[in-house]
């Protein structure tokens, strides 16, 4: 057996802040989207590794996207190559994750919310999609599910944003938006937001609750029950992460949900979507 690489982090799917493969999605599906998750995580801990020189990063994430092209055995992509031969599914979803934390190397400031946006398209919408290709859905779904995985993408960023400065240098708040409101990077560094870092903070979540307003609507047109239900939990709880961001200070407050909160959270999202679908006027025949 392999050890484990020392530039793992140790987190997975519990550390998350929405399911991952939850018991809501069917049996069937769970091993493909948990070898996704699990190729994403490695590479997320390689690209985010304090220690490891950038050199030393690109090597391992070029090993990790060639081996599912077949040209390599890197131990943590194996698994992945190996569902997607099974489902005669392409890496592209995967290449495109590994893009982004190549860019996460290299890249740590980000000049407007459009360039977050344009990061976010590799680094969380091809999640989305890959998981919907999973289940056999139709591309019509795609939008609105690139609009969750975005919002969820600057979610993340915005609860981390201390420790990202901190620990890699690295700033997701586009400078735009800080410069305009009196924020500098090394705002990031205090033991509480500025009043510019908490009005950047606000603008960029305002602009993340209109994402999350597009994405509202991709619950209702799924076509498998069960990932219908999944989606709903995930678009509740990233409504209640950022009401948590737009309230608190994540420099000094908690603004994570605590498991029972996120327990508490998903199990009203599933009743409310299951009653919504129970009482729905039913569409008529040949209709959507």
């Amino acid at each position: 057996m392999n050890a484990t690489p020392p530039w793992r982090s140790g987190k997975d799917e519990h550390d998350e802040n929405f399911p991952v493969a939850s018991i809501l999605v069917a049996k069937r599906h769970r091993p493909a989207i948990m070898a996704f998750y699990r190729f994403a995580r490695a590479a997320d801990d390689a690209a985010d590794h304090p220690t490891l020189a950038p050199d030393e990063k690109l090597a391992i994430l070029d090993r990790m996207d060639a081996t599912l092209r077949g040209e390599g055995n890197a131990p943590d992509a194996l698994p992945l190559r190996a569902q997607l031969a099974a489902r005669d599914m392409p890496p592209t979803h995967a290449h495109d994750l590994v893009a982004a934390f190549r860019q996460d190397v290299t890249k740590t400031r980000y000049a407007t919310f459009a360039e977050l946006m344009d990061y976010c398209a590799l680094s969380a919408m091809p999640v989305g999609r890959f998981v919907l290709d999973v289940h056999g859905e139709s591309r019509t779904t795609w939008l609105a599910s690139d609009a969750l995985c975005a919002a969820l993408q600057i979610i993340n960023h915005l609860q981390d944003c201390a420790d990202d400065y901190r620990a890699l240098d690295r700033i997701y708040i586009p400078q735009d938006i800080m410069g305009r409101n009196g924020a500098g990077d090394t705002d990031l560094a205090g033991a509480r937001a500025t009043d510019g870092l908490l009005a950047a903070l606000r603008e960029v979540g305002g602009r993340t609750a209109t994402l999350l307003a597009e994405s509202a609507r991709l619950a209702h047109t799924v076509a498998d029950g069960r990932l219908r239900m999944e989606i709903a939990v995930i678009q509740q709880l990233a409504e209640r992460n950022l009401g948590r961001l737009m309230r608190r200070d994540p420099l000094a407050d908690r603004v994570h949900l605590s498991r029972p909160h996120m327990a508490a959270t998903a199990l009203a999202a599933v009743i409310r979507h299951g009653f919504a679908r129970l009482t729905a006027p039913r569409a008529p025949e040949g209709k959507f």
